[in-house]
């Protein structure tokens, strides 16, 4: 039993450590924080949460060592998490800018009355895919399950650090959606929102560019 704590620790803080760096997920859920409010930047928060059981599932039947052996597999995946973040950050460039609103509860309403707002179920799958198609958690899983958790971990036990590595993602970005929907934070927003969309916009077409980069060498 002493194991199992020893090694549930190197996985929590191993996941903490990937899940609070900055990276599409994070930039999603920001952006979604501040553009479109509370709601949806929890319902993208959730489906970023709910993609690491995808992860973990691929993990544990050992699909994911087949995934990273096979050039052309791995290269597909990094191609169309690239063409997805290119389409996320190109959306975040094009989005229209917003008069400047000084009272937070009129930012507040101008959010949610914005004809833009996605369903529940837009925002969850937005932050789903943005989590399941990147290459980087294949490799962070993959990683974890080889060199981190014994092979002799039983597979309920894996089942466990699975389960609560989708808790803790999910309550990391719900954080980050409730600290970033403040409404100092969304007034600020609305005043510079539109430079806010365009820094954001560059940052997934960086990753992007980053990744088509990697699946060309």
């Amino acid at each position: 039993m002493d194991f199992i704590w020893l090694e549930f620790s190197k996985v929590a803080l191993a996941h903490f450590l990937a899940v609070a760096s900055p990276g599409p997920d994070f930039a999603i859920v920001l952006r979604q924080s501040l553009r479109h409010g509370r709601r949806t930047a929890i319902w993208t928060s959730i489906g970023v949460g709910m993609a690491i059981t995808l992860h973990v599932t691929y993990s544990l039947l050992g699909l994911g060592l087949i995934l990273k052996s096979s050039a052309v597999a791995f290269d597909l995946v990094k191609y169309s998490a690239a063409a997805y973040l290119a389409w996320l950050g190109w959306q975040a460039l094009r989005s229209p800018s917003r008069p400047p609103v000084s009272d937070p509860a009129v930012a507040d309403q101008s959010v949610q009355e914005s004809r833009a707002q996605p369903t529940a179920r837009a925002a969850w799958l937005t932050g789903f895919l943005t989590n399941a198609l990147n290459p980087k958690a294949t490799l962070f899983f993959v990683a974890l399950f080889v060199t981190v958790i014994s092979a002799d971990t039983p597979t309920v036990i894996k089942a466990g650090y699975g389960a609560w590595m989708v808790a803790a993602t999910t309550g990391w970005f719900c954080l980050v959606s409730v600290l970033f929907t403040r409404p100092a934070v969304r007034a600020a927003f609305l005043r510079y929102g539109h430079w806010v969309d365009r820094v954001l916009g560059a940052v997934f077409i960086a990753f992007a560019i980053s990744l088509a980069r990697a699946s060309v060498r």
